[in-house]
């Protein structure tokens, strides 16, 4: 780690961060490279090896960001009302989803390769950010819905964390696929990030 405040150091890494996310906007993971998010940098290419090891870490952080900005989110809502029927939490809960897009859409294509390509240390702080936005969920759980049981909650967060990995897929559909399911004549009704998602909180808290 270059040496310079923490305060620099964490600035420069959001830097490079949002410059991945500018260019994921626009291309695939793929097809994003380490000289691609420094070109989109203030600091040279080499200097990035300096914050993230791999172009996957530099994702990672992305996705790190990103639950960080929805427990935020999950947070305001525990504040913003002290009671909610199950049709009012499931309708905030797919607002939230539907405003971290990015979330939904990295979740979906490369978790496994960010966290095979990370150092430890990096996967850690991630995990660790990860358990804080299902604490905030089962807060949520806890504060407006006394009646469910402790299993009755498990249930619910087991339920919910690994459908969010399908959300993007099944919502987010280009004009190519669209014709492919045309022309293979397949019944598919398309649905928003917040129809899908209202949807399964609802059949989940058995609203």
């Amino acid at each position: 780690m270059p040496k310079g405040s923490e305060k620099l150091t964490a600035a420069r890494k959001e830097e490079i961060v949002t410059a991945c996310a500018k260019l994921y906007k626009t291309m695939s993971f793929k097809d994003i490279t380490i000289k691609e998010i420094g070109s989109a940098t203030s600091f040279t290419r080499t200097s990035i090896y300096n914050y993230f090891q791999t172009k996957e870490e530099i994702f990672l952080a992305l996705l790190q960001r990103e639950y960080e900005l929805w427990i935020h989110r999950l947070k305001q809502i525990q504040l913003e009302h002290d009671s909610m029927t199950r049709a009012e939490f499931a309708d905030a809960l797919a607002h939230s989803l539907e405003e971290r897009e990015n979330l939904l859409k990295i979740m979906s294509m490369n978790h496994y390769d960010m966290e095979e390509n990370s150092r430890i240390e990096r996967l850690i702080e991630f995990k660790a950010v990860y358990g804080q936005s299902l604490t905030e969920v089962r807060n949520c759980l806890d504060k407006f819905f006394t009646e469910m049981t402790v299993q009755d909650k498990q249930d619910f967060i087991f339920s919910f964390f690994p459908f969010m990995f399908g959300i993007y897929p099944y919502t987010v559909v280009t004009e190519k696929q669209r014709e492919a399911m045309t022309q293979a004549k397949v019944s598919y009704v398309y649905m928003s990030i917040y129809e899908i998602t209202y949807a399964e909180v609802k059949k989940l808290l058995g609203a």
